[in-house]
This record gives C-alpha cells, sequence and structure tokens, in this order.
C-alpha cells in the first residue's frame, strides 16, 4: 500500500519484508532525512557566513534586486539539489534550469502557491522552512507531439509528469532567500509501482487459487465429473495464463522506472530498435491478417536502454494490432520531430478508434476501454502505461491522437542524442 499524511503527499511503504530493505525503507529513511537535514543545515550555515563576511568587507549589505553574491551561487552549485535564490522583493535571481522545469519557477517568480507561501513563512518567521511538495510539470516543456496528426473530430491527450519534492527554505542575509528542491519522483514513482505490484498480484491470485483448488475437489471425490474436471481444468489455465502475462508487465513497469542518464555508452539507433520491436511482432500481425508498415528516418540517434524503447514499440504495436480488423495496415513511421531536437515514432492504425472522454486515461495503470473486442478482452490494462513509463524515464514524451471510426495516433518522443 501506499500511505499519504495531510502534511506529506509522498508515499511511506508499509510492505518491504527481508531485514535489509525493510531497514533501507523505514528506519533508514530516517537515518537519511537526519543526515540530510543536518548537511543541508551546514551548507546554509556556510552560505550565511560567506554572504556575511562578504558584505562585512564592503562595509554594507547590497541593495534589493542587485545580483546574487558570487560565493552563493558557487555554494550552490556544489549541490545535487535544484536551487532557487529570491532578492528581497521575491524576484527569481539565480535559478537552476530543473526548477523551472519542475513547475517551481516561471517568469522570474515563483510560480507554486505552496512554494510562496514557505517563502513568507520564512520571512515572517526567520527561520528555515521545510515541506513536502507536489509539482506537475509545465505543458510548454511537454512537446505536443500529437498535433500534427490532429483532424476535424479527433481528440488528443499527452501525459503530463508529476514532480514529488522536498523543499527547503531559507532567508539569509539582506532579505536573500534560498530555496534547496530535493527531487524524489523517481522513489516515489518505484514506491508506488512496486505496491501496486504486491496489491494487484494478490488480488489476482484468487481466481487461480480458487479454479486449483475447484479442481483438487473433484478430483478428490467419489464420483469424477470429468466434463467438471476439464472444465475446471481449462479455467485454471486461463487464470494462471493471464496472471503469468500480468506479472511479466508488471516487471517491465518496474524496469521502466529506472531514469536514463544520456551518455556516449547507451547511444543507439532508433530506428534499428523500432525494426526489431516490429519484428518481434510479425507472428501476431500474421494470425491476425494485419500487415505492418515501417518508414523513416535510419540515422536518428538517441540515448536509453534498448530493450525498454523495444518493449514500448512493440506494446504500441501490438495495441495498434488488436484494434485493427482483418486485413488493415498498421504504420510505423520514425522521423525527426517538428523541434529538431526530438525524434518520434508514430504508429498509426486505422482501427475503431478511442471515445473523447476516455483519450486522456488510455495510459492509466490497468485501465481497459469501452472499445474492447475478443482480441483484446483479455488484456491485462498494463501496455501503454509501459510505454508511458519508458518514454518518461527517457526524458520524452508520449501522446494520442483518436477520433472513433477513424482509427488512433500513438506518439513517443524522444530527444536526439547529441
Amino acid at each position: 500500500m501506499v500511505a499519504f499524511t495531510q502534511d506529506s503527499p509522498h508515499p511511506t511503504s508499509t510492505r518491504w519484508e527481508n531485514g535489509y530493505m525493510e531497514w533501507s525503507a523505514l528506519s533508514g529513511s530516517s537515518m537519511i532525512w537526519l543526515v540530510a537535514g543536518v548537511v543541508i543545515g551546514a551548507v546554509l550555515i556556510g552560505v550565511v557566513a560567506l554572504v556575511a563576511s562578504r558584505r562585512r568587507a564592503d562595509g554594507e549589505f547590497d541593495d534589493a534586486g542587485d545580483e546574487v553574491d558570487d560565493s552563493v551561487v558557487s555554494v550552490l552549485s556544489m549541490l545535487d539539489e535544484a536551487s532557487v535564490v529570491l532578492d528581497s522583493s521575491d524576484e527569481v535571481v539565480q535559478a537552476s534550469p530543473s526548477a523551472y522545469r519542475m513547475g517551481v519557477v516561471a517568469d522570474d517568480a515563483v510560480s507554486d502557491p505552496q512554494i510562496r507561501a514557505m517563502v513568507w513563512r520564512a520571512r515572517r518567521e526567520r527561520r528555515v522552512v521545510r515541506s513536502d511538495v507536489t509539482t506537475w510539470t509545465p505543458e510548454r516543456f511537454r512537446e505536443d507531439s500529437a498535433s500534427d496528426a490532429s483532424d476535424a473530430g479527433g481528440s488528443t491527450a499527452a501525459v503530463s509528469r508529476r514532480n514529488w519534492l522536498t523543499v527547503t527554505v531559507s532567508m539569509i542575509a539582506g532579505g536573500t532567500v534560498i530555496v534547496l528542491i530535493d527531487d524524489v519522483s523517481e522513489r516515489v514513482r518505484f514506491a508506488q509501482v512496486r505496491d501496486s505490484f504486491i496489491d494487484n498480484v494478490s488480488e489476482q491470485l484468487v481466481g487461480p487459487t480458487a479454479a486449483i483448488e475447484d479442481l483438487a475437489e473433484s478430483m478428490e471425490s467419489g464420483g469424477i465429473d470429468a466434463a467438471h474436471v476439464m472444465e475446471s481444468a481449462r479455467q485454471a489455465r486461463r487464470y494462471a495464463s493471464h496472471l503469468k502475462r500480468m506479472v511479466a508487465d508488471l516487471l517491465l513497469l518496474i524496469k521502466a522506472q529506472e531514469p536514463v542518464v544520456p551518455s556516449m555508452e547507451n547511444r543507439l539507433s532508433l530506428r534499428d530498435e523500432v525494426d526489431a520491436a516490429c519484428d518481434s511482432c510479425a507472428a501476431l500481425a500474421k494470425d491476425n491478417g494485419i500487415r505492418v508498415e515501417v518508414s523513416g528516418e535510419d540515422d536518428l540517434m538517441v540515448n536509453g536502454d534498448p530493450g525498454q524503447i523495444r518493449v514500448a514499440v512493440a506494446k504500441l504495436v501490438e495495441n495498434a494490432i488488436a484494434y485493427s480488423t482483418q486485413g488493415a495496415v498498421v504504420s510505423v513511421l520514425v522521423t525527426r520531430a517538428s523541434s529538431p531536437e526530438r525524434a518520434m515514432v508514430q504508429v498509426v492504425d486505422r482501427g475503431c478508434g478511442i471515445a473523447k472522454d476516455e483519450c486522456p486515461r488510455v495510459f492509466e495503470r490497468f485501465y481497459r476501454g469501452s472499445n474492447q473486442n475478443h482480441r483484446t478482452s483479455e488484456g491485462i490494462g498494463l501496455g501503454l502505461a509501459i510505454v508511458k513509463h519508458v518514454s518518461l524515464t527517457h526524458h520524452g514524451i508520449v501522446s494520442v491522437w483518436s477520433a472513433p471510426g477513424q482509427g488512433s495516433t500513438f506518439t513517443m518522443s524522444l530527444p536526439v542524442a547529441q
């Protein structure tokens, strides 16, 4: 389970069984926060001392609005946390680029209302203020990669990334305020998926267990009904197959939480991974009478985990096949986005399409739309959630355009390798 308190939006794991992991997630968390508090406090004291000594040497404090002291910038640059520096009028004079991407700063001002309130409280009470804050990535940092596919009667939806932050605010000399931002989003997402894994596997075990128990009782009874035994065996096999697929998808979802750090070692050809993903779907396409056509650029390089990218593309292609009619064509395009810094993979089907009110929910875990058919009725509801998390951990975005009766276009956009 994931527990939230009124004061903290961060989940606390209530399940983590073996000894070392239990210490790390529970007892260890208290130790981590204690150490983090000491380190942050020491850094802030150091910043205060540096600023005060520099300004005392000058004989007076700088007027509000002057550029932030170089010593403050030097100290903040050594921290892993993102930072924001405000002058006495609460104008941002220094901010990490990630502070903009996380929705903390916009137009030289703190944009998040909870953090603004923390700044005012730090000024009023003249003490360090800490709190957990949840923000959303601003729309301008989320490329609407499905816009090119828009059409009359269609609807679009793109995933938005939530950010879980631990924020520390303190006022130092001259009315300057420093905001330190520790992004704990990856830990939160991992905890959520892990707990979802435990809950859903436990729930899904009920069906197979009941079927196996019924089968055992039938075989133990004096008068064995062969037809009943065969039906119980078939039901147990169906449940086991469903559970096997769900566990496999949940493991992929957990794997997709691992952040990808761009490097020369993980540069790869996007077209090669797309071709490999489509090859893995060839048998499924043939069995359903669907033709998969791949086209586009061969020289687009991205940074990433090849296995995760192949899985994400394969999930999109499998989804397109499942919702296409026999004899249809599924088109897969690899190309550069309208922004030259981004590459994209588009998977287009001419199937039944998605209702407008369901479009924003298709990337949710275990969400099942109303447009199911005989090929999708046994689905798990995790495929598009996997695509979403692979895109986000690769610093990309996934979006969908769809219109009932016309089909759907799913677009995964990733940064081009530098």
